[in-house]
């Protein structure tokens, strides 16, 4: 299917000639080019960003294994946990929209350090902590401080290299993200067993910390001249400066005319004829001069807004919208459907992860570190899936932009996720018809391992947002987060909490229990066919839905 692109489809990727043309605002000239710096110091970057987003899902479900001692030394209820998992899930999924548009004005590196200082800070007190109230506010805290990387480091890729080598290294970066969920709860319980629950949290603030010392040498990869939401904000401000100093030459001017006007009465009055000629000549001199004054203003403000002088108009938090970049993302279809598809795939991994444990648990007699350690297979099924798949992406995407006359699109890096499309919906439901018949545990790692092994679309949502790409990544969390909340919540009342220590003799009233896993699995599975067909169709129509967007910008813009 690689090979051979059918002739309709082939139209959709070469590039009409009456399609608006889009300054190439990702390869503006800037000072120290990101993309210019030697291959070394650019994987001490992905190193360094991919080590800080395990952050998120390690603070996840590290935390699981200990919930059994929480209950009894913080007398806490089962709704109080399962609350304390669920706020986390959908405050890590939100926040990146506040993060992103922060990192628009401040760049990448502060808001890496103050993301992973707020997380420091939230597990040193959660570690200390005396009373469920404290140990929810600070899991909340957590969930703040370390949504920021997972959501900015495939924007900071962004940053450092061209739409060709990006499916390669988002896909190196993204290993370790999707490794955490599956590390978290073999940590959590190797930390419990040994210690107690608070040494969970001890863990992950070293952890974080040491990602805070990382951060502090770390050289900011992020260009204003790059960004389209800097810019928009840039020019409101110019705009708006104008608009002031236009009034200010106004009154000047409407002074100045109430000046001359009596004199010109004066002498009228004085001398009719010669005074009225000299009257109307300075009226006119001033009028002449008036409207020289207010073209020379005019093309002062064009050629500002056209320059955007970055170092000469400074902008402050007054200037930081992160609802408007988020409606310039949602508002194109192209995304609101990926995203949507996004959203799903990632639930899918949230809902298996826990279904998961508790099958192993209940059906199997596992504890929590050999639990652990069977769900390790979906997290290498996850790393192999990014890291192989990244590869795959770039590959064709290079011989797709060769057979398009060295023109490319966004578009053509979906294509590399149709080999992947072919066994998830088979891995998914054999997953849960595994489980329900309670097969050998070797046969569930496999169907984990398969399940886990889909192409991610990450480097689809950066590239077909230039110059826009932290929101639309930070956005990517969002719908991330809200679809495994209501996950979570469809496959766990709130009133019942999902952890592994409670899962032992307690009867939950959770769908699982209803229809158990091959019913919950072939539900799982039409989702997954049903986000497969949301991406074709984002193959398909994409790039008409994105060069419509373009053009109407485009002309907002302009206008």
């Amino acid at each position: 299917m690689v090979n051979q692109t059918p002739d309709v489809l082939q139209d959709a990727y070469s590039t009409p000639k009456s399609a608006v043309v889009v300054p190439d605002i990702e390869h503006a000239v800037v000072a120290d080019d990101p993309r210019a710096w030697s291959k070394a110091r650019k994987l001490v970057v992905v190193a360094t960003v991919s080590a800080a987003s395990m952050i998120a899902g390690l603070g996840g479900n590290i935390y699981n294994p200990a919930i059994s001692q929480i209950e009894e030394q913080l007398h806490a209820s089962s709704g109080a946990i399962s609350l304390s998992l669920s706020l986390f899930i959908l405050i890590q999924g939100g926040v990146p929209l506040l993060w992103s548009a922060l990192s628009e004005f401040w760049g990448r590196k502060r808001v890496y350090l103050l993301s992973t200082a707020l997380c420091t800070i939230g597990c040193i007190v959660a570690a200390l902590s005396k009373t469920i109230g404290v140990l929810i506010g600070m899991r909340c805290i957590q969930a703040v401080g370390s949504s920021a990387v997972i959501s900015l480091g495939a924007a900071t890729l962004a940053d450092i290299y061209e739409p060709s080598q990006r499916g390669t290294m988002m896909g190196l970066y993204y290993s370790a993200p999707l490794l955490g969920p599956s590390l978290g709860p073999i940590l959590g319980g190797v930390l419990t067993q040994g210690f107690d629950w608070r040494a969970t949290f001890w863990f992950l603030a070293i952890f974080v910390g040491v990602c805070f010392l990382l951060f502090i040498p770390f050289k900011d990869t992020f260009r204003r001249e790059r960004s389209l939401v800097y810019q928009a904000a840039l020019k409101r401000r110019i705009a708006h400066d104008s608009a002031k100093a236009s009034e200010a030459s106004s009154l000047s001017q409407i002074t100045a005319v109430s000046r001359i006007v009596p004199e010109a009465e004066k002498s009228r009055s004085a001398a009719p004829e010669e005074g009225a000629k000299e009257g109307k000549d300075a009226i006119e001199t001033l009028a002449r001069d008036i409207d020289l004054e207010k073209q020379a203003q005019q093309a002062a403000r064009i050629d500002a807004e056209a320059l955007a002088p970055v170092d000469e108009v400074k902008l402050s938090l007054a200037d930081v919208n992160p609802v408007k970049p988020i409606v310039h993302v949602l508002r194109r279809m192209n995304n609101l459907t990926i995203l949507t598809a996004s959203g799903l795939i990632f639930a899918f991994s949230y809902s298996i992860s826990y279904t998961c444990s508790r099958t192993l648990a209940n059906e199997y007699g596992y504890n929590a570190l050999q639990i652990g350690l069977v769900l390790l297979a979906f997290g290498v099924g996850s790393l192999f899936g990014s890291v192989l798949g990244g590869r795959y992406s770039d590959h064709v995407f290079r011989k797709l932009k060769a057979r398009n006359g060295g023109t490319s699109q966004a578009e053509m890096r979906l294509e590399s996720t149709m080999v992947p499309m072919l066994f998830l919906p088979p891995s998914v439901i054999a997953y849960g018809w595994v489980c329900e018949r309670h097969v050998s545990v070797a046969a569930i790692c496999v169907m984990l391992f398969l399940a886990g092994f889909f192409s991610i679309t990450l480097a689809y949502i950066v590239d077909a947002n230039v110059g826009r790409s932290s929101s639309a990544v930070a956005t990517n969390s969002a719908f991330r987060g809200l679809f495994a909340f209501i996950a979570s919540e469809v496959a766990v009342p709130l009133q019942v909490p999902l952890t592994i220590s409670c899962m032992y003799g307690r009867l939950l009233t959770i769908i699982q229990d209803a229809i158990g896993d091959g019913g919950l699995y072939s539900v799982w599975t039409g989702l997954a066919i049903l986000s497969e067909l949301l991406i074709l169709l984002v193959w398909w129509k994409g790039g008409a839905w994105r060069q419509k967007w373009e053009l109407k910008e485009r002309g907002t813009a302009q206008s």
